[in-house]
């Protein structure tokens, strides 16, 4: 499996992020949005409910099928990683093989997720998560739909989210990657509206690198009200 990364826009405001358009060969693209599991599936998924998601998730290995189990392999390979390095200029980078946290994930009806910091400590690899790249994969998503991710800079002396700067439309075949070591709050959290039939829905993978001086007390997400 080919990924492109020749169209690519970088942006630091609020935080670095890059924007990766036609990630994939168009066929592979169309084939993943297809293997994804029923959004009603009773089998396998974790439902998040409450004030900080309606959302739903899958990073059980043995529950993709065959090009999305292929894919999440090669965005964890060393080949792509050293991409990722060349792209960032960030080394040593490592794996997440685990999917802990990522996976499938699926908005549905009424689908949101509230503004957060991800955990800053790997709760198991004692490794500082250092980057999200996460692959929208809903065919013909309409922004207007909602669920556009917002990125927030950071208000230095309450420590939380300051304001909204920027957002990035989910759509089909754009990846978006970022640093989550620069107070990285993001999220979307007013409720999507998608007809029925789509969700808004992605693969998310993250890598990590050694611990920094950037490294915070926290081993699991840290959301916020807006």
């Amino acid at each position: 499996m080919n990924f492109s990364i020749e169209n690519i826009k970088f942006n630091n405001s609020p935080f670095d992020h890059w924007i990766i358009d036609d990630f994939l060969d168009i066929k592979d693209a169309k084939k993943l949005s297809k293997e994804f599991i029923d959004y009603n599936s009773p089998e396998d998924i974790v439902h998040y409910q409450g004030w900080i998601a309606e959302k739903k998730a899958c990073n059980r290995w043995d529950r993709f099928p065959p090009l999305t189990y292929n894919t999440f392999s090669n965005l964890l390979s060393v080949e792509f990683i050293n991409k990722l390095t060349e792209i960032t200029g960030i080394s040593p980078l490592y794996p997440d093989v685990g999917l802990h946290g990522g996976g499938w994930h699926m908005h549905g009806e009424s689908g949101k997720l509230a503004i957060h910091l991800d955990y800053s400590i790997h709760p198991k690899l004692n490794l500082q998560r250092k980057l999200n790249l996460i692959l929208y994969l809903e065919e013909d998503y309409d922004p207007a739909w909602g669920g556009s991710l917002q990125l927030w800079s950071h208000d230095e002396e309450k420590q939380k989210p300051l304001k909204k700067v920027t957002e990035v439309a989910p759509r089909f075949n754009r990846a978006v990657l970022f640093d989550t070591t620069q107070h990285s709050w993001h999220g979307f959290p007013e409720p999507i509206h998608p007809p029925e039939g789509k969700m808004r829905k992605s693969l998310a993978v993250y890598y990590l690198t050694d611990i920094t001086s950037t490294a915070e007390e926290r081993y699991r997400a840290h959301y916020e009200r807006i």
